[in-house]
């Protein structure tokens, strides 16, 4: 019988409930030997459970969660010595060599102590001792590819240590060239794929589409292709890693039919980001089209179905900030003024062109509304790393122009 494990899946703020039915539809898929169970939300995360094969198939398969965290012990603590001794206690050997590098990550949530920097260092010191009084031989610390991530956490009165099974976070996918931080990442671009209710089959245009990170993620969703199924995870290097299972869970999914109309559209103000897109698009593995345009978001149109007429669908963005504004604007124009220029004229796009679209438009700028000129209809909070965000839904619906138009002007306007 094979033992169950509890997990931590940590996932970016306000995606909870979303990283919650996704396990639980992971948990349907992965089969009796995953033995996957979802148990409660907390901030910042879902907690669940399942066999180490439960692990292999959350990493595989989870677009949305950060890492998938294997907890080893959890215990009350009064002082950095608690930590050390727990830690201590833990079978290190058992999980991986002495040969393997090691990387320890503290968070906190409060805990009393006053400084994290030196209960990582009594974690590391744990470790390191424990493997040098079985073998004499200690393993070293590498920050910045570990074979091993050790996770703690602190609140105000008890230490959870954690085994990363994942290795790098689970939102580098493996297709995407390392040329800097992308501005949206890609578990949360699946979160917002999720939180807009669209699904593979529905059009979806992204009119800002950078470096097409929801457009990957999207087409790959239509696609049927895993999230993991391009990189390498940390519990491979694990002393108990079934080589055989996982390469049998590898090899499960089947891809669906490549799609004979294009669903999935994207368009972007600069050109470099649009032939980047398509590089990206290639790289995660599209074998079929996502038509890609160079154009203003304020000129977009949407996009036609096979006979050439105008389609609905889903409008999700992530409207850039000033850089980006500026691909092609006027040097001389201050870029606040660009920036309420380019909004209301992309309001009355979406007002005179989208009707009968759901567009949602995830930014920091909380007055974004009100520089559209839009109401609304919903405001989600999310976190992009520590910038409070909100996905805000428009209903554009028919007829809205020409009703606004026929609005009395008041006196003197």
């Amino acid at each position: 019988m094979s033992t169950n494990y509890s997990y931590f899946c940590p996932c970016p703020r306000g995606l909870e409930i979303a990283l919650a039915e996704e396990l639980n539809e992971i948990a349907q898929l992965a089969g009796p030997d995953a033995n996957l169970k979802v148990h409660n939300q907390v901030p910042g995360g879902v907690h669940c459970s399942g066999s180490m094969i439960g692990a292999y198939q959350l990493n595989l398969r989870s677009r949305i969660a950060s890492r998938v965290l294997l907890r080893l012990a959890h215990g009350s603590y009064k002082n950095e010595n608690d930590i050390y001794d727990l830690t201590l206690e833990q079978e290190w050997e058992n999980w991986f060599e002495v040969s393997h590098t090691i990387r320890v990550d503290v968070t906190a949530v409060k805990s009393p102590l006053r400084s994290l920097e030196f209960a990582t260092l009594k974690i590391k010191d744990a470790i390191c001792d424990r493997f040098r009084e079985r073998f004499d031989e200690r393993p070293s610390v590498n920050t910045k590819t570990p074979d091993m991530r050790i996770s703690g956490f602190l609140d105000a009165h008890n230490f959870t240590i954690y085994l990363d099974t994942s290795g790098e976070a689970l939102f580098k996918r493996g297709w995407r060239d390392d040329t800097g931080e992308a501005p949206l990442r890609e578990n949360l671009a699946a979160g917002l794929l999720r939180t807009s209710g669209w699904k593979p089959g529905m059009v979806l245009f992204d009119p800002m589409c950078g470096s097409g990170t929801i457009l990957a993620e999207a087409a790959q969703m239509l696609a049927g292709i895993p999230p993991g199924a391009r990189r390498r995870f940390a519990f491979e290097k694990f002393d108990n890693f079934d080589a055989e299972a996982w390469l049998a869970i590898k090899g499960d999914f089947k891809p669906n039919p490549l799609p004979t109309v294009p669903t999935i559209f994207g368009s972007d103000i600069s050109g470099d980001m649009v032939n980047i897109t398509r590089s990206n698009l290639r790289k995660a593995g599209i074998l079929f089209d996502v038509p890609l345009k160079q154009i203003e978001a304020q000129e977009v149109k949407p996009p036609v179905d096979a006979n050439g007429n105008p389609t609905t669908g889903i409008m999700l963005t992530n409207p850039p900030y000033g850089e980006r504004l500026s691909v092609r604007g006027d040097a001389a124009v201050p870029t606040d003024e660009l920036f309420v220029a380019f909004f209301s004229a992309f309001g009355t796009t979406l007002k005179q062109r989208f009707a009968g679209w759901s567009v949602f438009l995830f930014s920091a700028d909380l007055g974004l509304p009100k520089l559209l000129r839009l109401k609304e209809a919903r405001k989600t909070p999310f976190f992009n790393g520590a910038l409070e965000c909100r996905l805000f839904r428009f209903d554009m619906v028919e007829g809205f122009n020409r009703r606004e138009a026929a609005k009395p002007k008041p006196e003197g306007a």
